[in-house]
């Protein structure tokens, strides 16, 4: 830019044990499965838009949020994809090929079910006409996911994300840290009795 030339070293960044090992909340039960899942949120992370933020559960990724402008709109974004990816695990479709049960599903626990409930759709899809996937139904479901792990590119400056996360069964986090508000975030995860660490590293990719 006008002879001047910006460059960045490439992130070679190495996760191991002790990546995790600044943990800053009461709780400071990190088990081995929930490293390895913040591992992979952070793998995850390092080649995502920013901003963004990645949940995990069981080495696998179940909601990503990234681009948006706002930490909260990722982990809404985020979040509300790994309620998606639980609600799939409900045991009301049977018989089917993987991607017409996926589709089935998302629209039966959206507010097009009827698109799969009518009387000429649901004999195609399930074995019994289930009744409608209400919203108390919806969140029972979701209130048994739990030991979600939760990373982030660059640290949560509100503890709004905390509670958005905590809707989505989160107990691990991984984030840089350094906010001038690091005690509101911290306080709102010992609310619910979360650990948290801060790794001290930014993973902002644009």
């Amino acid at each position: 830019v006008f002879g001047v030339t910006f460059e960045q070293g490439r992130n070679e960044l190495k996760i191991d044990e002790e990546f995790f090992s600044d943990i800053v909340t009461e709780n400071k039960e990190l088990t081995e499965q929930a490293k390895i899942d913040l591992a992979i949120s952070m793998i995850t992370l390092k080649y995502t838009q920013s901003n963004s933020v990645c949940f995990v559960k069981d080495g696998q990724a179940i909601g990503i949020g990234a681009g948006q402008q706002s930490r909260i709109h990722c982990t809404r974004l985020a979040g509300g994809k790994a309620d998606n990816w639980w609600l799939r695990q409900s045991p009301f479709v049977d018989g089917i090929r993987r991607a017409d049960r996926d589709n089935a599903i998302d629209l039966y626990i959206g507010e097009d079910y009827m698109d799969v409930l009518a009387d000429d759709a649901w004999p195609a899809i399930f074995k019994e006409k289930p009744e409608v996937f209400t919203r108390e139904a919806k969140r029972e479901w979701l209130d048994k996911l739990t030991d979600v792990a939760l990373g982030s590119d660059a640290f949560f400056p509100f503890g709004d994300n905390i509670e958005r996360a905590h809707k989505s069964g989160v107990k691990y986090i991984a984030q840089p840290g350094g906010s001038v508000r690091d005690d509101n975030v911290i306080a709102t995860c010992n609310k619910y009795d979360m650990v948290m660490s801060f790794t001290g590293i930014r993973l902002f990719h644009h």
